[in-house]
């Protein structure tokens, strides 16, 4: 990977964000104590339609919504990068495509971190290990704030094209970035492109994760057996994921985004009367971020924190809790 990339200086307007997490954050605090309240309430209304209480979950939670935002801005290649613009010679830099990947830690970014306070939802972050050393603030925000940094690769060189030992580095660098910038060490990993090697698991497991999201296979989680212990899979989705169902500037508009959303939270709800069920979600910092998606992604967590009984959680306590419950199951590589 060309690395022509600058650091993008961190020129948030103080008085408006202190502004906007002010009223925030008391919203959070209420939305919070909701969530809680829901899960734990008991619904003598519900017949049978409501889950034994902790049979699928515990504390009596009937579903769980996981929300990844993928930190990347800054990391990616100069060329062949996924931006809108159409590909140039690899011999010159590609300035506008620059602009459009640092709008994720200008504005989209900013933006869902309000967007989380408001709804008091905590989520994931993955962050890149160079995109977090060109924005240590960001990410130490993005941790101050209650979500979780988990670790996504030190650039975006494809892993399969790493020998083990390169491999192995790319992930301590993570490491490194994150706890540097934002004093908490990833437990958690998602590969580029969801692309591991046979060897990846391994690796991780000794370098101390406890789970990854590379599994499309599932709406609840699962572990895997690596080295001889349980490794937890909190499974992710390309349905839910906005640079799959946008691409960069893709056909499918922030309102049909928002209707997708609803659709699959209604039927995963009912389903969640009789088996765990689990719901995936991912934002990324250029994508996600832009004011309509944020706009129609704020209106799903008002309409999905209405429903009795649902939790959104950070992925690394979703892999505690699966490896507490009973009858998780099993997967093999």
């Amino acid at each position: 990977m060309t690395d022509q990339s600058s650091p993008i200086p961190a020129t948030h307007d103080a008085s408006r964000r202190t502004l906007l997490r002010a009223g925030a954050l008391s919203v959070a605090a209420i939305g919070a104590s909701a969530s809680l309240g829901q899960a734990q309430a008991a619904d003598s209304k519900a017949g049978t339609s409501a889950p034994v209480p902790g049979a699928f979950w515990p504390d009596g939670i009937r579903m769980v919504v996981s929300i990844s935002m993928q930190f990347e801005a800054g990391a990616q290649s100069e060329h062949n990068n996924g931006s809108p613009f159409p590909s140039m010679t690899e011999d010159l830099p590609d300035l506008p495509a620059r602009t459009w990947f640092e709008y994720g830690v200008r504005e989209g970014i900013p933006r869902m971190l309000d967007l989380w306070d408001k709804h008091g939802v905590k989520v994931t972050s993955h962050m890149v290990g160079r995109a977090v050393e060109l924005n240590p603030s960001l990410a130490k925000e993005i941790v101050q704030r209650g979500h979780e940094a988990a670790a996504h690769g030190h650039t975006w060189t494809p892993h399969w094209t790493m020998t083990p030992e390169q491999e192995r580095a790319s992930y301590q660098s993570n490491i490194d970035a994150i706890r540097a910038a934002t004093g908490t060490r990833p437990v958690g990993f998602n590969a580029f492109w969801l692309r591991g090697t046979p060897r990846t698991l391994s690796i991780l497991q000794e370098l101390g994760f406890t789970y990854h999201i590379d599994d499309l296979s599932a709406d609840q989680p699962m572990t895997t057996t690596v080295n001889g212990k349980p490794f937890v899979i909190v499974p992710y989705t390309l349905r839910n994921n906005d640079i799959a169902r946008f691409g960069a500037e893709g056909p499918l508009t922030a309102a049909a985004f928002g209707q997708e959303l609803k659709d699959e939270f209604d039927q995963l709800y009912a389903e969640s009367a009789g088996r765990r069920r689990m719901m995936s979600i991912s934002m990324h910092d250029r994508i996600g971020g832009t004011p309509a998606r944020v706009k129609v992604l704020g209106d799903f967590l008002t309409y999905a924190r209405k429903h009795r009984g649902v939790v959104f959680a950070r992925k690394d306590q979703i892999a505690r809790w699966t490896l507490a419950l009973p009858n998780v199951p099993g997967k093999l590589y």
